[in-house]
């Protein structure tokens, strides 16, 4: 019942138009409820690791700086979701997601709220680490980087606590709203 409800939605919206031109929203429905972790690849591969010690690298940067590296840790994790029962074809193969990492200029949106003060962002690194912990299958490869926003996400907390601006800083209703709202 839920589904056909969905799909009812998708088609509404598919057929939605306004002054004759297709709106930038869509709401695909998928028969796998596993399709939304292909996400979880992309972003241990290549968001989280555009955060830097000093600056936010361009999001092709660092999935493309060691392309054999972010391959393996791409498929580690797209392991771990088979491993929760996720069809492999329902995930991002990594060479199209690395060819569509080309195109991207700016840094990714966890980097990019880390540099103007965000005290919280998604963790997802965190969440995949856990799981794949519970599972014996923990890899170390992204404790770098994930010390490394823990640390840009404290250096935050503490600065928005002060009250200290830092450079693009989020407004105070931003910086005092709950995690993950």
């Amino acid at each position: 019942m839920h589904t056909a409800i969905l799909r009812r939605l998708e088609k509404d919206i598919e057929a939605v138009r306004y002054e004759g031109l297709e709106l930038p929203v869509k709401l695909k429905v998928h028969e796998s409820v596993f399709v939304p972790l292909a996400k979880w690849a992309m972003l241990i591969a290549g968001n989280y690791r555009c955060v830097t010690q000093d600056a936010s690298a361009r999001s092709r940067t660092p999935l493309h700086s060691d392309l054999a590296a972010s391959r393996e840790m791409y498929h580690w994790v797209v392991k771990l979701c088979v491993s929760l029962g996720a069809n492999e074809k329902d995930l991002v193969p990594f060479e199209k997601y690395a060819a569509a990492a080309q195109s991207l200029g700016s840094p990714s949106s966890a980097a990019r709220a880390l540099a103007a003060g965000a005290p919280y962002i998604e963790r997802v690194d965190r969440l995949v680490q856990a799981i794949a912990a519970r599972r014996a299958c923990a890899r170390q490869c992204s404790t770098k980087w994930m010390r490394l926003v823990d640390a840009k996400l404290e250096a935050n907390r503490r600065a928005a606590d002060a009250g200290v601006k830092t450079p693009n800083a989020p407004s105070a209703a931003l910086r005092n709203s709950e995690p993950g709202s």
